[in-house]
């Protein structure tokens, strides 16, 4: 089996805590050697200060090429251009454009009226500047707000054709949605890589209810496994296995890249990925 490249995902520290538990995380899989890592914005740009904390801190002491999300949620034009000049400034010229959620409780979207209406016109300002490396998200199910599959599939041509060089998907629990979504794509004349999101299920109830609000399809068959794991005290074996299993079914379908969804959670993510082959290669750099 051919042993794919990784990158993963990380939401910012809210407290002391969380600080703690983030730099555990990046000490657990930065060994693994993943191409990139990400830091998350909160709904409604909750955690815009944190995040920009955050990634200066992991570029700075980690050695990691770092990933910055960025939204049009609640800020002007400028106001969000002025933060991806300052993660430029810092050195971290890649950003995961995204439109953002709004913030708990407020309902649908809202551009603010000095900001940005969508991602395309966040994408095309970033590629723009020619400062920037630009992935975006990517839906193998129908985004909620979507009319169809198709209409998901447009918006994110629209988005490549903006400025951006990658997709990076929302997680999904069979290769099926994936590799249709994949082909669906490559119809439409998207030949930008689209990379899969995988989320390993390291709290099912949890899981389930995200899958929901997401629109990502939990399928019958998985419900039914979790309840049985769960009864018999033997859910992070499942969980592992099932991960694992989903990652082999990519890559024996010529996928080489897997982005993971680690939640500051790293064990899980190490375990999978020690599965499939990515193996430690690099130790971290000390924090001076």
């Amino acid at each position: 089996m051919t042993v794919p490249s990784v990158s993963f995902e990380f939401f910012p520290p809210q407290n002391l805590e969380g600080s703690f538990r983030l730099w555990d995380t990046v000490q657990t899989l930065a060994p693994l050697d993943p191409r990139f890592v990400s830091v998350t914005y909160g709904a409604g740009g909750t955690t815009r200060d944190l995040t920009r904390e955050a990634v200066a801190t992991l570029h700075k002491s980690s050695g990691l090429k770092v990933a910055a999300h960025l939204t049009c949620v609640n800020a002007t034009k400028s106001e969000t251009l002025a933060i991806a000049d300052g993660f430029a400034e810092s050195g971290v010229t890649d950003i995961v454009a995204l439109r953002g959620d709004p913030p708990k409780g407020s309902g649908a979207f809202q551009a603010h009226p000095e900001g940005f209406a969508n991602s395309i016109e966040l994408i095309a300002a970033l590629a723009d500047s020619g400062r920037f490396d630009i992935r975006v998200g990517a839906y193998p199910d129908k985004h909620p707000e979507a009319a169809d599959m198709q209409a998901d599939i447009d918006w994110l041509k629209a988005k490549i054709d903006a400025g951006a060089t990658e997709a990076l998907t929302q997680f999904f629990f069979e290769a099926e949605t994936f590799l249709r979504f994949r082909d669906a794509c490559a119809a439409a004349g998207i030949d930008a890589p689209i990379t899969p999101g995988i989320l390993p299920i390291e709290n099912w109830k949890g899981t389930r209810n995200f899958a929901k609000r997401c629109g990502a399809t939990v399928p019958a068959w998985l419900e039914d496994a979790f309840e049985k794991a769960l009864r018999d005290g033997r859910e992070d074996l499942l969980a592992t296995a099932l991960c694992t299993e989903l990652c082999s079914d990519l890559i024996d379908e010529g996928v080489e890249q897997l982005h993971f969804y680690t939640l500051n959670r790293p064990e899980l993510t190490r375990d999978v990925c020690h599965a499939l082959g990515v193996t430690p290669k690099v130790q971290l750099q000390n924090v001076a």
